[in-house]
């Protein structure tokens, strides 16, 4: 693993792992997005909650697998899985049907209100739009689960003031967006990164820094931030790796 500045002996992609994989502790079930969502549910699932079920896009319900998946098409979710169902019913009766807790998504921008794109960024004049992987689930994922966990790496091309596309919706522009949308769930309500963890002000909706990870400061976090970051009135720190959560996630990664 790889040390980032102040980070010590662990990767910050670790700590963002990790962290990612410790809020799915009390989770019954979760949609999970391939990459680092992927990566924190199969370790939260391993570690801290054995009895998370894990459904993926494809129809892969209760999947086990016994290394990092692909793609939502990855054969060792089929293999492994309690049941598989139509694509077309993993939607209309399991997601849009309100039965999934948690949607765990990653995101190539997000803005303060935890929006996200994943669909195309400008590249600057004269140059073409960036095209991206597109939407996938993710829409209906952040809609209709009880809630969505977010995990990408912290910069300022990530953390935007404003996206280049708005590919699915978050908070929106605020508080009641949501609902004035018809959308079912919380949305987002934590946003995990390689620097530390942000979530929503209950007033405004806005994200703002909770914790920092070990050898992380705030002063890091905000310089990384696209937009003026605001922080809770105490900013916590984030417990560092055990040796279990360490050995398991290099077991996944190595398998």
């Amino acid at each position: 693993m790889s040390d980032g500045p102040g980070r010590g002996r662990v990767g910050s992609d670790v700590l963002m792992e990790v962290g990612a994989a410790r809020a799915l502790a009390g989770a019954r079930t979760c949609f999970v997005g391939i990459g680092l969502p992927s990566t924190a549910a199969n370790l939260a699932r391993r570690v801290h909650n054995p009895g998370l079920v894990l459904i993926y896009e494809s129809g892969a319900i209760g999947a086990k697998p016994s290394r990092l998946p692909l793609s939502i098409g990855d054969g060792e979710l089929a293999d492994t899985a309690d049941a598989l169902v139509p694509v077309a019913e993993m939607f209309t009766y399991w997601l849009q049907g309100g039965r999934i807790d948690v949607g765990f998504l990653g995101a190539a921008q997000l803005d303060r209100h935890a929006n996200i794109n994943t669909t195309e960024v400008d590249r600057g004049s004269g140059r073409p739009r960036g095209r991206l992987p597109g939407a996938g689930g993710a829409p209906e994922i952040a809609a209709h689960c009880g809630e969505v966990l977010i995990a990408l790496r912290h910069s300022p091309r990530t953390l935007v003031r404003r996206l280049d596309f708005v590919t699915t919706l978050g908070h929106g522009s605020g508080p009641g967006d949501r609902a004035r949308h018809g959308l079912r769930g919380r949305g987002p309500v934590a946003v995990i990164t390689d620097l530390g963890v942000l979530r929503p002000d209950p007033e405004t909706a806005e994200l703002v820094l909770t914790e920092v990870h070990p050898g992380v400061t705030v002063g890091q976090v905000r310089e990384a931030t696209g937009w003026p970051l605001r922080t809770a009135d105490r900013v916590g720190v984030t417990p560092p790796p055990s040796e279990v959560e360490l050995r398991e996630l290099s077991t996944l990664k190595s398998a």
